[in-house]
């Protein structure tokens, strides 16, 4: 019984390794399309495209077209504090999400508001939260730095002080 041609895998065309951005670009590709992005750049380079301080408390979420095909609607998600901000950047965001596009392929942007807690999409949480270290262990640190006495170079010193620091204050398993 011989396959039909669609349930045979794709043939890799090139040899060694591969760049994961192309392993997954079908899959973003076809979320994206069924959200209206039919750049899916914007959704994998927002932080670039609108920037940082924009990225970090907004997000697309889709492009809802109209009946000819130009002067789609920008749907962006947002915490209800940082909507006002964002409501008088929507020029801005417009121009560089069309620039994105390479035409004016955005003619508005609607925000959405949401809770930081809440509805499965409404998840309000845009970037993690930073992860704080403990505090070092005074009795590593003086360790290390006995060990690393001898050093001459002070940039030396500095980095096996920093390295000792972190395997002495290593958790043990």
């Amino acid at each position: 019984m011989s396959k039909a041609p669609t349930d045979s895998p794709p043939k890799r065309r090139k040899r060694g390794f591969e760049r994961a951005s192309q392993l997954l670009n079908g899959q973003v590709r076809q979320a994206g399309e069924a959200r209206g992005f039919a750049v899916t750049r914007l959704l994998t380079h927002w932080a670039e495209i609108v920037g940082e301080g924009t990225a970090r408390v907004a997000r697309p979420v889709k492009v809802s077209y109209g009946r000819h095909g130009f002067g789609a609607t920008l749907t962006v998600l947002t915490t209800g504090a940082n909507a006002p901000m964002l409501e008088m950047q929507k020029e801005q965001i417009r121009e560089k999400v069309n620039a994105c596009y390479g035409y004016a392929a955005i003619s508005r942007i609607m925000l959405t508001q949401t809770a930081p807690t809440g509805f499965a999409e409404g998840q309000a949480q845009f970037d993690p939260a930073p992860k704080q270290k403990p505090a070092p262990d005074p009795q590593a640190l003086a360790e290390a730095k006995a060990l690393s006495r001898g050093v001459g170079d002070d940039h030396l010193r500095a980095a096996l002080e920093n390295l000792g620091r972190n395997v002495l204050s290593r958790k043990k398993r």
